[in-house]
């Protein structure tokens, strides 16, 4: 990988790369653009097979992030940091505070907050080292917790979807098919429950597929099944990059609206999609209610204030559809040009 390369290409503004020998910390922060604000993003810690990997996913999902908080109108840029390791083996207060020492050496120019590996009490860890950060718990106790407010905005997200694809935004008796029952994919399971949906679940942790079987009457299918399903609506809700070729292939859905990350493997994807007449609704447009959550709480908004700009995320949908439809291209790339519309107003 040429590094300088792929972060000019990137539009990358600074890429800090931390080590702390007697935690044993190895981490990336990436900060995309600070041309709104400060760049806000969550902190992943996963155990990436190389460092070629970690940049890579650092890369993507911080400037995913700039896209995110520009279509959602907020006056932040977009960042990201990764620890590499496991979380459920190497994750240590020692390591945290060394990590909470270089977002501070930052200056504020990056704030983080909550992502996959990391939970409050990491963020209530990282506060007492530096004020940088986003959903600390006393921050979050009058407002609970951001991927309630991710699923809360792909529930909303969904209803544009089903009125584009089926004229109608009513859930009762479709059948909705989750990758992921986590920290979003559980209680956008439970939205939809209530809604009447018919679930059909996945995760590589079978106790969450058993609560959620046991909680929503939903049915189980392996990882590598829930391509396969017959479905209306196919959710991916944990990591990112599942959606190539192949798996696009497998696919049997009207619709692709999730809460993961960078869902499209390569620009190539979405295209497919499209051919496949699969309507997919843009993954920094949807699951954006989790960054409206953390926004704000910086900006101490009421949560019924915040939770009014997260069914927004709807109205966004449905502009994108109306101009993919009427100009012949991918809800992608609008929903790129609409971003960078915004941040050409910078």
């Amino acid at each position: 990988m040429d590094l300088f390369e792929e972060i000019k290409s990137g539009g990358h503004e600074q890429v800090l790369f931390c080590s702390d020998a007697p935690s044993g910390l190895s981490a990336i922060i990436a900060i995309h653009s600070t041309r709104r604000g400060p760049a806000l993003g969550g902190c992943r810690m996963w155990p990436y097979p190389s460092l070629d990997a970690a940049v890579n996913d650092v890369l993507k999902l911080s400037r995913a992030m700039t896209y995110k908080a520009a279509m959602a109108g907020l006056p932040l840029g977009g960042g990201k940091s990764v620890i590499i390791g496991d979380s459920r083996k190497d994750k240590t207060e020692p390591l945290m505070t060394a990590f909470a020492k270089h977002v501070g050496s930052l200056g504020g120019r990056y704030i983080v907050a909550e992502d996959v590996g990391v939970n409050t009490a990491d963020m209530d860890l990282i506060h007492k080292v530096t004020p940088h950060v986003a959903g600390f718990k006393e921050a979050s106790d009058d407002r609970g917790g951001p991927s309630s407010a991710t699923a809360l905005g792909v529930f909303h997200g969904m209803r544009a979807c089903l009125e584009e694809a089926f004229g109608q935004a009513s859930f009762k008796g479709l059948r909705v098919a989750i990758q992921g029952v986590g920290k979003v994919g559980y209680p956008l399971a439970r939205l939809l429950h209530q809604e009447g949906a018919r679930l059909v679940i996945s995760d590589m942790n079978p106790e969450l597929v058993a609560i959620g079987c046991r909680d929503f009457n939903a049915d189980l299918l392996h990882p590598h099944e829930i391509y396969r399903v017959d479905c209306d609506i196919f959710a991916p809700c944990a990591l990112g990059g599942i959606l190539n070729e192949r798996a696009i292939s497998a696919l049997s859905c009207k619709i692709v609206a999730g809460s993961a990350n960078n869902q499209l493997e390569n620009k190539q994807a979405a295209l497919i999609l499209q051919e496949r007449g699969i309507l997919y609704a843009p993954d920094y447009v949807i699951n954006a209610g989790g960054l409206i959550h953390v926004a704000g709480g910086i900006q101490k908004d009421s949560k019924e204030f915040t939770d009014q700009k997260i069914k927004k995320i709807y109205d966004r949908l449905k502009e994108i559809f109306t101009r993919a439809k009427a100009e012949g291209r991918l809800t992608s790339d609008v929903a790129d040009r609409l971003a960078e519309e915004q941040l050409g107003k910078c």
